[in-house]
């Protein structure tokens, strides 16, 4: 197992272990992951895809994680990651080989760079800012998703 899918593992742990505190949906089913990279062009890594398939979505408060859901009052589309990306890539220019994964006050747009896999399918997860004519300005801010929810988890649960 990689060291992202056991990132991937704890958060899991943390978030069933805190349950008082942490809130999450019921899962995400292997159909709907589908829709969701076909919708966006993107293929989730796996740590991502692990949780996902957990949740769905869920939060730490004060974190919010970006997942993959529908609610009846929208019907068919997919909210979460897909609706911040589609969004994204309209109003601030998002590039098409990010994926959004976290709107934050400290961070800003929390995006996985899909154009830079690593050996395990990984993405590198950097805070955009969209400001920036050049693209955005971007800060490397964890090697994978796993180990990026693994740190925003321990750090709301401390």
């Amino acid at each position: 197992m990689t060291k992202a899918l056991r990132a991937a593992d704890q958060v899991i742990s943390l978030v069933r272990d805190n349950e008082d505190l942490a809130q999450h949906g019921a899962g995400c089913p292997p159909e709907m992951i589908a829709g969701a990279e076909a919708e966006m062009a993107l293929v989730f890594p796996p740590s991502y895809r692990r949780l996902i398939e957990e949740f769905g979505t869920w939060e730490v408060p004060p974190t919010e994680f970006l997942g993959v859901y529908r609610t009846p009052a929208r019907g068919e589309e997919l909210l979460g990651a897909p609706a911040h990306t589609r969004e994204d890539r309209a109003a601030l220019r998002l590039p098409q080989h990010f994926l959004v994964v976290m709107h934050d006050d400290v961070w800003g747009v929390v995006v996985l760079d899909t154009s830079q896999p690593d050996e395990d399918g990984e993405y590198p997860v950097f805070a955009w800012n969209p400001g920036v004519l050049d693209g955005g300005l971007m800060e490397k801010i964890a090697d994978s998703y796993g180990e990026f929810a693994l740190a925003e988890c321990r750090q709301n649960l401390s």
